[in-house]
């Protein structure tokens, strides 16, 4: 059993694509640039938002444009982040499973560090303990340094945390932070693509999840 649990966020504990992809929509139509779907967006998420904007802007936008187009995502989806995103389904039962066995708990997320705060507080409350974003001073994920820093928030040795995610990122993240990685692949990247990408354990329900966290 671990002590500590690790998680990403988008993709692994919130659904939040539909919000990320109105948000960037808006952004876009704002400087008057091509929209993109869904797919495209899940496609884009990630690697911070600076990058998805990057991937959703065309191809030779200027630098200044870009910058606006990140600066109005940025802003749109601070006050827009809770129309549709939610839970994934037993993600909030799975939280107080592992409170109740006095699993300590982090989020980690290369998503801007208020929206991380602030999603973590309206939609798990005191379930998770640390919620660390991208930040300045602060390498975002794969580097370790935001998990590093949830460790030392939660003030607790590596040996016997874990690391959960959705995407390559994640699992290069646990690989460069030290720890195990278990990937889920109900979020944003599917089985395949994980396998390919250096998964090793790999779950496909909050259940299973449970199990390997639990050593049920």
């Amino acid at each position: 059993m671990y002590h500590t649990a690790i998680f990403d966020l988008d993709g692994t504990l919130l659904d939040t694509l539909q919000d990320l992809a109105d948000s960037a929509n808006y952004a876009l139509a704002l400087h008057h640039l091509p929209v993109r779907t869904v797919d495209e967006i899940r496609r884009f998420v990630g690697n911070g938002v600076g990058l998805l904007i990057h991937r959703a802007v065309p191809e030779g936008t200027d630098e200044t444009l870009e910058n606006q187009v990140l600066a109005d995502f940025r802003a749109h989806y601070l006050i827009n982040m809770e129309h549709k995103t939610a839970p994934y389904p037993g993600v909030l039962e799975l939280l107080d499973q592992l409170r109740a066995a006095g699993v300590r708990t982090a989020v980690v997320s290369n998503k801007f560090d208020g929206a991380v705060k602030g999603l973590c507080q309206a939609y798990f409350g005191d379930r998770v303990e640390v919620a660390i974003g991208e930040s300045q001073g602060v390498a975002r994920k794969p580097a370790p340094d935001t998990v590093f820093r949830a460790l030392a928030e939660l003030d607790v040795q590596p040996e016997g945390a874990v690391y959960i995610g959705d995407s390559d990122v994640d699992i290069q993240t646990a690989h460069n932070s030290g720890l195990p990685c278990i990937s889920v692949s109900w979020g944003f990247r599917d089985e395949a693509f994980l396998t390919g990408h250096g998964a090793t354990t790999i779950v496909a329900t909050r259940e299973e999840l449970a199990e390997l966290l639990l050593n049920k």
